[in-house]
């Protein structure tokens, strides 16, 4: 296309051809190489993991056994692996309604006046690290008062409640508006469409948010380290008022230990903690693939 100069100033001429400026080999030059400093960088993050799970599989694989899965310590890590989960499991019963409630909030009561802080809030609680909110609740819950599994629960669920709220937020948005329409035109309340309507529609997402902030939590290690890391290991605690053995202390206390037997220990429990944490994460992106497919049809 060509220009004309008016009074010093270019102005293109629409009824012109097209003509290359020259700039079209440049831009292909720049392209490509964003393309592979991108690609280049993706290949180093797989290497990266990749490196990091052989490392593990090697060095932790000859530990595994049925008695050291079941047993207690020091033939075997049965109620570390319990403990954890007891953690785990009651931090997301704590966690998961806090977080449905914030997130539905957000999508469909709050307006834009209220929704933007509040996900800062969230943004930042999901940035914080995790020793932050250890020494806060070693501060409120555990100074002067002793530790417990419950704390170290309350602790994880602080980590959860973010990532659940941000997640099921995401996919509350993905609900077709038309069936929330369908439902105002029905003149049907509010809480009652939620509760029949969007939830029901949004429950795989919701389990695979959950599920990713189950596996976020699992791997923690300066919450329960700083809450709940007298337990001995020698028998399986339920009661979580008390202090309750679990993987990531025990980890760090064999790390500490110059021991080659402890090493292979702790190298055989980060393989079990890694094989967890990868089954909730392969599974999550699973369901929230169902989920997508199924709000989509």
């Amino acid at each position: 296309m060509k220009h004309s100069r008016r009074n010093g100033a270019e102005e293109l001429d629409p009824t012109q051809p097209l003509v290359a400026t020259g700039n079209l080999g440049r831009r292909h030059l720049v392209s490509r190489t964003v393309q592979s400093l991108a690609v280049a960088a993706a290949v180093a993050a797989v290497a990266v993991l990749v490196i990091v799970i052989w490392a593990v599989v090697s060095h932790g694989a000859k530990a595994i056994n049925w008695t050291f899965i079941t047993s207690g310590y020091p033939q075997g890590v049965g109620p570390y692996l319990v403990g954890t989960a007891e953690i785990v499991a009651i931090a997301t019963l704590m966690a998961t309604p806090v977080g449905v409630l914030i997130a539905l909030f957000l999508s469909e009561y709050a307006g834009r006046r209220w929704t933007r802080p509040v996900q800062l809030v969230l943004d930042v609680m999901n940035g914080l690290p995790s020793i932050i909110i250890a020494v806060f609740v070693f501060i409120l819950l555990v100074a002067g008062k002793g530790q417990s599994g419950m704390k170290a629960a309350v602790a994880l669920a602080i980590i959860e409640v973010p990532l659940i709220a941000r997640g099921t937020q995401e996919v509350l948005n993905l609900v077709p508006s038309h069936q929330r329409e369908a439902a105002d035109a029905l003149g049907v309340a509010r809480w009652r469409s939620i509760l029949s309507i969007i939830l029901p529609a949004a429950a795989g997402g919701i389990v695979t948010a959950t599920l990713l902030s189950v596996a976020r939590a699992a791997g923690e290690t300066a919450p329960v380290l700083l809450i709940d890391s007298l337990a001995k290991g020698d028998k399986v605690v339920l009661n979580p008022f008390e202090e309750i053995p679990n993987v990531p202390v025990r980890i760090f206390q064999l790390s500490e230990e110059a021991s080659p037997e402890g090493f292979t220990e702790a190298w055989g429990l980060s393989l079990i903690l890694i094989v967890i944490i990868l089954a909730l994460g392969l599974g999550s992106r699973a369901l929230l693939n169902r989920s997508k497919r199924k709000m989509s049809r």
